[in-house]
């Protein structure tokens, strides 16, 4: 089973731009005006950072920005308050880890979280520290609330645990375009090029993250047959430059909406020359 909100963007055509931001980074009211500068700025799927003290997969930039968010005060609760405060058009996309997942609510594992993201308006969660093997519990409650599970594949994922994350994963599949932490890069991975021709063999949309910073990468990603580009620290950069500098709320939300403009374009852009693009 997978999310309608999710699946019709991928149905469109276009490539889908899926921009990350911690929520409640510097503070809430800040936050939700940077959130919906991004979905002006033409955002497919938003994914929201539920900040966890241990983020395992994160580099220092989002590492940064879980700290500002936390001590902001956001909690788990406070983060669905305040997805339910955000006036957005994309669905929207949980990142978070599965200590939060399995102790939220009354009961112990995953049905209570899940059951309580679907309710907020939550269309899929990303797990990066839940193994494919232990995902069933979190991946039933999912079907039963209609969220996607998304699974992030590294350049060195392949064999029997490939196969497993293929089998489970739903909405689609995030495409790690690098080793190592999450970060803004100057270049674009050639592992992007290899992990995509891995997965051509499964029908679920693939979009790649770690390290796009610019219109040109998010091109260059969706020329390699990339379904949609995820942008995370290049994003979190304008956040934290804004926070250090104390500017106004609104001249940080136009720098991420221009730069949101900016990468959407890129990737239409590589669109024309993607491998099964018509010449």
């Amino acid at each position: 089973m997978s999310n309608d909100a999710i699946d019709a963007v991928f149905e469109a055509g276009d490539p889908a731009f899926i921009p990350y931001l911690v929520a409640g980074d510097p503070d809430y009211e800040s936050s939700l005006a940077y959130v919906e500068a991004l979905d002006r700025g033409g955002a497919d799927i938003i994914e929201l950072g539920l900040p966890f003290s241990e983020p395992i997969a994160e580099g220092s930039t989002i590492q940064d920005a879980i700290v500002r968010s936390l001590e902001a005060g956001m909690t788990p609760e406070r983060f669905f308050d305040f997805v339910g405060d955000l006036d957005v058009e994309a669905p929207l996309v949980c990142m978070t880890y599965y200590n939060l997942v399995y102790q939220y609510g009354q009961q112990r594992g995953p049905r209570d979280f899940v059951e309580r993201a679907a309710s907020a308006g939550i269309s899929g969660l990303v797990i990066p520290d839940l193994p494919a093997e232990e995902a069933d519990p979190l991946r039933a409650a999912c079907d039963e609330h209609d969220l996607d599970l998304v699974f992030i594949v590294a350049p060195t994922t392949e064999g029997e645990r490939l196969t497993r994350m293929m089998d489970r994963v739903s909405g689609y599949v995030y495409v790690q375009a690098r080793l190592g932490t999450t970060g803004a890069r100057d270049d674009v991975s050639d592992q992007t090029d290899e992990s995509l021709a891995r997965l051509a063999d499964w029908d679920v949309p693939k979009a790649v993250g770690f390290g796009i910073k610019t219109g040109e990468h998010a091109e260059r990603i969706v020329s390699a047959g990339a379904d949609g580009i995820i942008v995370g620290s290049a994003l979190v950069d304008i956040v934290a430059a804004g926070a250090a500098n104390d500017e106004p709320i609104e001249a940080v939300a136009d720098r991420l909406e221009s730069k949101a403009r900016e990468l959407t374009d890129g990737a239409v852009r590589g669109l024309t020359s993607a491998p099964d693009a018509d010449t």
